[in-house]
């Protein structure tokens, strides 16, 4: 198995459909619980143990995807509501070494149940125009609303992976 891309990369494969969107829509509202169970009965030392040889720790997975998806968000809203902005990338790496990465988990677990109530919420009001809807990445180029929920689905499930591909190898 790939320790960095265990579920592989994200791939979209033909039309964005309603029922595609509400497959992710569904995934991204249960993330918060699935992250919760996988993390629930690690200790400290368990959560500072890096999931793969080079990569973040337990602890810095999980406030990594609360910073990631507070920036999906807004992104979001930024999509529907100006045209085609022109959003601010951030440096991922850069934050994961910030003192809040060191936190208790449970600060980004329920930061993450409440702001994936709110952006399921927001992404279940958006239909096909919204979908369509755009944002520029400087890095990536234009990305639409419809592929950024399916990109942001596999986000989860792809840390998520990180963990519980970890506890499986540890035996924990």
């Amino acid at each position: 198995m790939d320790e960095k891309y265990p579920i592989g990369k994200f791939v979209l494969d033909g039309e964005i459909t309603e029922s595609l969107v509400e497959g992710w829509i569904k995934e991204i509202e249960l993330l918060p619980g699935l992250l919760t169970d996988a993390v629930k009965n690690l200790n400290e030392e368990q959560l500072d143990t890096s999931y793969r040889n080079g990569g973040w720790t337990v602890r810095q997975v999980v406030h990594h995807v609360a910073d990631s998806h507070m920036n999906a968000y807004i992104r979001f809203k930024l999509a529907v509501t100006e045209a085609s902005p022109v959003i601010k990338p951030y440096e991922e790496a850069k934050w994961a070494e910030l003192l809040d990465s060191q936190l208790p988990v449970d600060i980004s677990l329920q930061l993450l149940q409440a702001l994936h109530v709110r952006l399921a919420a927001l992404l279940r009001s958006f239909g096909p125009a919204e979908w369509k809807r755009n944002f520029i990445h400087p890095e990536a180029g234009t990305v639409s609303v419809g592929k950024n929920i399916g990109m942001y689905a596999w986000h989860g499930k792809h840390h998520l992976a990180h963990i519980t591909s970890l506890l499986t190898r540890k035996g924990w």
